[in-house]
């Protein structure tokens, strides 16, 4: 007798459990646990990690991070705009400097500023504006694209609320418009600001004494004295700290937009239209 539907994904289920089950099972019995404590979970050598990680390489990360996002955030509103004007060179421009720089791999740009563009022009930047420059770059241009789609997706109508009390265009973007648009893309825009603290691990590549160390540097260098992979579990461990607070503030920020009431224009410039 053929089984019902719902009997064959309970089966399906069941299966799945068992399987799991066994892999968890033979990976007990087939692991050497001695070695992987030794290697991952070695107490003296996660002990001399502290306080330094805390306070250089972890204080580093989250500076060399805030300084790219500040940057890439007023770059991407300008982009955003640029994008949206109705003067086609500033379209083109923006288009161009998105296409590119969405494209090229982050890590060529950290080498681009820390070694190419001192040698052509002759200038030097310190470690935080080449971070910043950098992180910055790279982050505009994805935020530039989210910033766009947010201000396409204030209505119209809140425009034209706006000029009908006497506002100009201008004015209205940057009372009505933009505070609205910021309000859509709160969400996404975190999550850039994980993943541009992920990318700031590729400050590792411009050489970085010892004070300027951020996570995975600081990490690396305690593996190749220590031989032992701790200082890497405990690099993750604080990446962590920063990246998973700014998840739940992602999802949170989703669930308030989603959830919160549109605000007129009236509402959202705090004026009234008088009969």
């Amino acid at each position: 007798m053929a089984m019902s539907k719902r009997k064959r994904a309970q089966a399906v289920r069941g299966g799945q459990y068992a399987l799991l089950v066994v892999v968890a099972v033979v990976l007990a019995v087939v692991a050497d646990w001695q070695n992987i404590g030794r290697a991952f979970f070695n107490l003296d050598v996660a002990r001399a990690q502290f306080p330094e990680i805390i306070s250089t390489a972890l204080v580093n990360t989250v500076t060399y991070t805030v300084l790219g996002f500040g940057f890439g955030l007023v770059l991407g509103l300008i982009l955003a705009l640029m994008r949206m004007s109705s003067v086609p060179p500033y379209r083109w421009l923006a288009s161009i400097y998105i296409e590119f720089f969405r494209g090229v791999p982050a890590l060529l740009v950290f080498i681009a500023f820390g070694f190419g563009v001192p040698i052509a022009f002759q200038v030097r930047f310190d470690i935080y504006s080449t971070v910043m420059l950098a992180l910055g770059l790279v982050g505009a241009a994805y935020m530039a694209e989210t910033i766009r789609a947010g201000i396409q997706a204030v209505p119209k109508g809140q425009v034209e609320a706006a000029r009908s009390l006497g506002m100009s265009q201008a004015r209205a973007m940057v009372t009505v418009v933009i505070p609205q648009a910021f309000r859509i893309i709160l969400p996404p825009l975190t999550n850039e600001l994980i993943l541009l603290t992920k990318d700031s691990s590729l400050i590792y590549l411009l050489g970085l004494a010892t004070s300027e160390y951020e996570l995975a540097k600081f990490g690396r260098a305690a593996l190749n004295e220590h031989q032992s992979m701790t200082p890497i579990l405990i690099a993750g461990l604080c990446y962590l700290i920063i990246t998973i607070p700014l998840s739940f503030l992602s999802r949170w920020l989703e669930r308030r937009t989603a959830g919160g009431k549109k605000v007129s224009a009236p509402e959202a410039t705090g004026l009234e239209v008088k009969a």
